[in-house]
């Protein structure tokens, strides 16, 4: 299975949520990349964020965004 383009957006998406404090969620701007914009809707649609534009994480966003952070961690390990 390899990811496409849009999954990899909303895992970098996801990466931007700051897991060491789940009451701070992020705000997507209006000027942000369409991209970018879209891979938040598309985690809103899945329930893994509260808001179109960002908002908080709800908890299996949560559970996603730490196995994000996992495989990130992995990958960028020297």
């Amino acid at each position: 299975m390899k990811l496409d383009e849009n999954e990899l957006d909303e895992l970098n998406v996801l990466l931007q949520f700051d897991l060491s404090n789940t009451q701070q969620g992020i705000k997507i701007h209006n000027d942000a990349e369409t991209n970018v914009t879209k891979a938040a809707a598309r985690l809103f649609e899945k329930g893994l964020i509260d808001q179109l534009d960002g908002g908080y994480l709800t908890p299996l966003g949560i559970t996603t965004a730490e196995h994000a952070n996992a495989i990130a961690g992995l990958l960028t390990t020297s």
